[in-house]
């Protein structure tokens, strides 16, 4: 059976009614038998029939044991960092989302959890952080926003031989194009505000592991520490998901094509996407994924937070918003948005340069996508023109 197929019939129809579309039980809590005795759900924190419908769903989709859906995606990723100790240390991906550095750095940091950030598109770095300590390895790939493509089969053998847990962030990739658990990885998270909900309307995490009994150490820290997902946004994620496999190739072809004409535009310094030649792990990445995602990132020539957020404020089509994901396209500059907690040497560093833009291409025709990015660069470029002449009379 395809992909597609069984996903759509892998959501039930409800035993009860015979409803289609999976109910929505906005309920507290559940009447019980007798004490302690109940029908599977006493307390929709510990529980939610909507919720768990969900969660299984998402275990499926991953090729996972458990799956496990949270308040949002940040939720998701503090529920594995609970999976550690005062003196354990992470290995980290050096390009990684702001959100996840801001935890990492300002929470989990000062209850003695420290993060190594490493190039995790060399092996041999990932290898030489490791310490007797590290007890986690965090993988993103593609990376939010330069698009780096991690090695996870390579990396998930190094993890196993030390011993160690490999949890790999596949917001960008999906599971229709990439899936982690079977590349070797032990645990998988989403921000699912992001493309399983593809329609930004709401804010949700998951989490996806490999054993059971992973899944239920972390289901202990959702039931412990309350950070759960509410059943209509469940059931908003549901429905969302229903049509993912359909979203997603269509966003990956949209940003191939976005991302080729970028890259042959002069005001162009550089294009970040796996689906081109020139991405410096396109081979990596046409291997480990089916196709290439809706997300492309780029650098302009007049690499200044100014340029950027001249571009940013000047598109029609393509919106300015935190996010990604969604039917409508987006784009932000993330030195100033997304990835503004991290200082701006290491995020230099990393490749976020002042200048940089992120797209998420949405579903809208690629020419018109293309053609609002085309008429955005000549606007720009004849303010500059004009200013440039008016200095000159002056």
């Amino acid at each position: 059976m395809q992909a597609t197929t069984k996903l759509i019939h892998s959501i039930p129809v409800d035993e009860l009614t015979g409803a289609i579309a999976v109910p929505i039980y906005q309920t507290s809590t559940f009447e019980q038998e007798a004490p302690g005795v109940n029908k599977g759900f006493d307390y929709s924190r510990s529980n939610n029939p909507t919720r768990k419908t969900l969660e299984n769903l998402v275990a499926e989709l991953e090729h996972g044991e458990f799956g496990l859906a949270f308040a949002s995606g940040l939720a998701a990723i503090d529920a594995v960092v609970k999976l550690l100790e005062s003196g354990d240390e992470i290995v980290a991906v050096d390009d990684i989302y702001g959100g996840a550095f801001r935890l990492f750095e300002k929470v989990y940091k000062k209850f003695g959890i420290n993060v190594t950030y490493v190039d995790t598109t060399k092996v041999e770095e990932v290898f030489n952080a490791i310490t007797p300590k590290t007890k986690l390895i965090w993988l993103e790939t593609p990376t939010n926003p330069t698009l780096k493509i991690s090695d996870i089969t390579a990396i998930a053998k190094l993890a196993k031989q030390q011993n160690i847990l490999l949890c790999v962030d596949n917001t960008f990739a999906t599971p229709v194009l990439q899936n982690p658990l079977d590349l070797g990885a032990d645990i998988v998270v989403h921000s699912a505000t992001k493309y399983l909900g593809g329609h930004s309307d709401v804010i949700a995490g998951v989490v996806v592991t490999k054993t059971k009994e992973l899944g239920e150490q972390i289901k202990f820290y959702q039931n412990a520490c309350g950070n759960i997902l509410g059943p209509f946004d469940s059931f908003l994620l549901i429905r969302g998901i229903e049509t993912l496999h359909l979203r997603v190739k269509e966003h990956s072809r949209n940003a191939l094509a976005v991302a080729t004409f970028l890259e042959s535009h002069p005001a162009v310094d550089k294009v970040f996407y796996p689906g081109l030649k020139s991405h410096p792990q396109h081979e990596l990445a046409a291997a480990q994924q089916k196709a290439f995602g809706g997300v492309v990132s780029f650098t302009l020539k007049n690499d200044t937070e100014e340029a950027a957020a001249a571009f940013v404020t000047s598109t029609s089509l393509f919106k300015l918003a935190e996010s990604l994901g969604g039917v409508k396209s987006l784009l932000c500059h993330p030195a100033q948005m997304t990835h503004k907690s991290i200082p701006a040497d290491k995020r230099r560093a990393n490749g976020v340069n002042d200048s940089l833009i992120r797209l998420s291409v949405g579903l809208e025709d690629a020419n018109d996508l293309i053609n609002d990015l085309k008429q955005t660069f000549e606007t720009l470029e004849n303010q500059n023109s004009k200013l440039k002449n008016q200095k000159t009379a002056a």
